[in-house]
């Protein structure tokens, strides 16, 4: 069966749509066999396994739908032939509407970030998820100036991160030094290895780029596991130090001597003062980081960033290094996840390997592609639909990261280049504006001579 069209006498081939959904369903098939279909219970005898037809039943019928959904709108457009608008004018026109919102919408969503806490329906769970949220708009910043600017792909951010969390736990156990101490130098120490993994991948590019920083942040992962004598291994670190507001500490009753937050402006002790402070001190750190990135990014090391993510051979051929380039950009967004692995590791108060496995990469690196890569706003945009947004599926219990994919792939339908996608320039030549006056009387004048 074939519904034709005007533009292409070919029309859309149903057939072939309902086989291309067939197969994806049969796929679909394959792997909820296993992963839906059989489920391990406990019994008096010991495991045994029951039956779920029916989910698999469900899996496999939508994955078919969508399919086929999807099949048939991009045969439907393709159908339609050639679309008459420029395609210089769709950009431009995207563009301008990116900026503008990114104008907008970047003031809105900080002052809504400032003014949470003190909503009416801001109680503990909704600062403690907003707190979490801003933990991974600030790794997505900071990955995005190695993934967005200078377009190198690194999936072993996660490295950073736990590099930045065992820092400040081991000098707050080893040294007895507050979180305020530790800040800057948790920051240092992830800058630190983030050079030692731009050397080995000076030469590499894309696939190769990739899989090196992923063995790197593996390899990281495994030291943290197994140097039991340093990091306690895999049973982790516990009791570490929360940070204080200006040595007033968020406690019941004081150290004689001394006063808690709560005495101090005379107000009933309540738990949630030290959340509240918490969600600030992370808002504060990736603005930091934004303010940081939109001003790097206009000196000549973001621009060479920027020559960097477009051509590495006209980027040497201008005269750039490209491994300063690359070293500059893995220390900087290195340094960030240093930052937000400390503040993790005091909200926490607990770490342990098993928060750093590849699985954080990928959701970092998921959050920069779905913002769009080089957007700032758009990377917020992407961690508070992705993280956030997941918590809505909570009560899915076991399906919750089906909802996640699920996520994923729908905007990634919708939007394939990322939610605020158009990467422009910091610098612009504009060749309908000619030369000013004063540099064609030199060239004139040279040639007369």
């Amino acid at each position: 069966m074939m519904i034709e069209s005007n533009n292409n006498p070919r029309g859309i081939d149903i057939a072939g749509l309902l086989k291309e959904s067939a197969i994806a369903a049969l796929v679909a098939l394959g792997l909820t066999i296993v992963m839906l279909g059989l489920r391990t219970v406990d019994t008096t005898t010991g495991l045994g396994i029951t039956t779920r037809w029916p989910l698999v039943a469900v899996a496999v019928i939508s994955v078919f739908a969508g399919r086929l959904l999807f099949a048939f709108r991009r045969e439907w457009k393709a159908s339609k032939g050639p679309v008459s608008r420029d395609r210089k004018e769709e950009e431009d026109r995207a563009a301008t509407i990116i900026k503008r919102f990114s104008t907008i919408g970047g003031p809105v969503f900080i002052a809504f970030a400032l003014v949470l806490p003190l909503m009416p329906f801001a109680d503990r769970y909704v600062i403690d998820i907003a707190t979490y949220v801003l933990i991974y708009v600030m790794l997505g910043w900071g990955l995005n100036i190695v993934v967005g600017l200078a377009g190198l792909l690194d999936l072993g951010y996660v490295a950073f991160y736990a590099v930045g969390a065992y820092s400040y736990a081991l000098f707050a156990f080893y040294f007895d030094l507050s979180f305020w101490v530790c800040l800057p130098l948790a920051g240092l120490c992830a800058a630190s290895f983030g050079v030692l993994l731009g050397f080995p991948v000076l030469r590499l590019r894309g696939d190769y780029l990739a899989i090196v920083t992923l063995g790197f942040g593996e390899i990281i992962r495994i030291i943290l596991l197994n140097w039991y004598k340093f990091t306690n291994g895999p049973d982790g670190i516990s009791g570490i130090p929360r940070p204080s507001f200006f040595g007033l500490e968020f406690k019941r009753t004081a150290v004689e001597g001394t006063q808690t937050f709560h005495q101090f402006f005379d107000l009933d002790y309540s738990s949630m003062h030290r959340l509240i402070f918490l969600y600030y001190l992370i808002l504060i750190l990736a603005l930091i980081t934004n303010f940081f990135t939109l001003r790097i990014r206009k000196m000549p090391v973001g621009r060479a960033w920027e020559a960097l993510r477009e051509d590495e051979i006209a980027c040497r051929s201008l005269g750039i290094n490209p491994t300063n380039t690359k070293l500059t950009a893995f220390a900087l967004g290195a340094m960030f996840a240093g930052f937000a692995g400390s503040f993790f590791a005091t909200r926490q108060a607990f770490i342990s390997p098993e928060s750093f496995t590849f699985i954080e990469s990928a959701v970092i690196l998921a959050i920069v592609v779905l913002g769009g890569m080089g957007s700032q706003v758009g990377v917020a945009i992407a961690a508070v639909l992705l993280i956030g947004g997941t918590e809505l599926f909570r009560g899915l219990e076991e399906y919750r990261m089906l909802a996640f994919g699920g996520l994923m792939v729908a905007i990634m339908v919708w939007k394939p280049r990322g939610l605020l996608a158009h990467l422009e320039p910091t610098i612009k030549l504009h060749p309908d504006k000619g030369p000013p006056p004063e540099a064609i009387k030199a060239v004139t004048e040279g040639e007369g001579k």
